[in-house]
């Protein structure tokens, strides 16, 4: 059962500053701001919000598809998803153009210096749902905002139940775009801080908004998640880690485990159960996709977090 995962691929490029940017950056001097840093330790990951969630779900067992625009750099992401399986089918390439890219700068005390290039994420709209067969669900999570909007629409229009994911591309869209977002998805899955930003573009409480859906699933970190569904909140306690190695891709990786759970026509508690394991996991490991735990340890995490074997 295939899972169509529209969003983005990037390359996530991560360098270490060994200071305190505070000592470099001097706020009386930021109207002519010139600051150069040496960062000895640099890293190149495998990224975006479609790739990330994708990988989540092949961990699980499961068949996604994504459906993503890439760059004439794309030749690497390509071999990565080749490795892992995973078919580029969906992956459009847009002629003299970069595949998008986060140059992110760390300093000693996590405080991060991000510049984002967009590149072919911003032609994603050349994508369309109806072009992947076999599709039983799917997720429009942060891309382009042209192509956010004509996915959603194209889910719904194919009688597809999708997943609505806003994460880092809500600031693109007005509360009249997320009120229609929400008449076409099946589910609307945020973390805590989009949830309040959700509520201010809309003008709708949290359980006015899960009215609109199946369900809405909002994330909170450390205090695990929530799910509004039904005229009820039911809260899904977070799984236990040895340790924080790297939240990014915490979010993707609990989104593959709810699409598990979903395809498999799990009841949306059990699904976000899953979620928040994909979670635990991630978190521990540095990087979005350098987590590579078992079926049979997933399951014994689950079990050992919920009581319950999740297959």
């Amino acid at each position: 059962m295939s899972v169509l995962i529209c969003g983005s691929i990037a390359y996530d490029t991560i360098m270490v500053f060994q200071d305190h940017f505070k000592k470099h950056i001097l706020p009386d001097q930021i109207h002519i701001l010139n600051v150069s840093f040496l960062v000895p330790d640099m890293r190149r990951e495998f990224g975006g919000c479609a790739g990330n969630i994708g990988y989540a779900l092949k961990l699980l067992g499961g068949s996604p598809l994504i459906m993503a625009t890439a760059g004439e750099d794309a030749a690497p992401y390509r071999k990565r998803l080749a490795d892992l399986g995973i078919p580029d089918t969906h992956i459009r390439e847009i002629p003299g153009s970069y595949t998008a890219q986060a140059f992110i700068t760390t300093d000693l005390d996590d405080n991060q210096i991000t510049a984002f290039h967009p590149g072919a994420m911003s032609f994603s709209h050349q994508n369309h749902v109806a072009d992947a067969a076999g599709v039983k669900l799917g997720i429009v999570g942060p891309d382009g905002r042209d192509g956010m909007l004509q996915h959603a629409r194209d889910f719904d229009t194919a009688g597809i139940p999708f997943v609505f994911d806003p994460g880092q591309a809500m600031p693109l869209f007005s509360g009249e775009d997320f009120l229609q977002f929400l008449d076409w998805a099946t589910w609307c899955t945020v973390n805590d801080y989009e949830a309040h930003l959700l509520c201010e573009r809309t003008g709708l409480t949290l359980p006015q908004i899960a009215a609109k859906v199946q369900g809405l699933v909002v994330t909170r970190g450390a205090e695990g998640s929530v799910i509004y569904a039904e005229g009820r909140e039911t809260q899904v306690p977070v799984v236990p880690i040895s340790a924080i190695a790297d939240p990014t891709g915490c979010g993707d990786a609990y989104r593959g485990g709810l699409l598990y759970g979903l395809v498999n026509g799990w009841s949306l508690e059990k699904a976000c159960q899953l979620a928040s394991v994909m979670g635990a996991f991630k978190i521990e490991a540095r990087g979005p996709q350098n987590y590579a735990p078992s079926r049979e340890e997933i399951a014994a995490r689950f079990e050992k977090a919920y009581g319950a074997k999740p297959f």
